[in-house]
């Protein structure tokens, strides 16, 4: 799994998986699109206003969880 970043255009990218054919994607909002296979396989989710979506309860940060070490990384989003 890789989340990818674009201040540019300020959108973010959760990949699955690398696509391996044709990939379909669906418009589920003004701030997201997913990305399927057709045989429904999930290859990544398109964030769109990204870092609003990113941010934690501070504002300014992505905080990263891994629950099964009990470890946690605060990440710093540009504004």
């Amino acid at each position: 799994m890789k989340l990818t970043y674009d201040p540019r255009y300020n959108i973010g990218y959760l990949r699955f998986q690398e696509p391996k054919g044709s990939v379909e994607t669906i418009h589920i909002s003004d701030q997201l699109n997913v990305d399927i296979a057709p045989d429904g396989t999930l290859y990544g989710i398109e964030l769109l206003n990204a870092n609003a979506q990113l941010r934690g309860e501070n504002g300014s940060t992505l905080l990263v969880v891994n629950e099964a070490l009990d470890e946690q990384t605060e990440l710093t989003l540009p504004l």
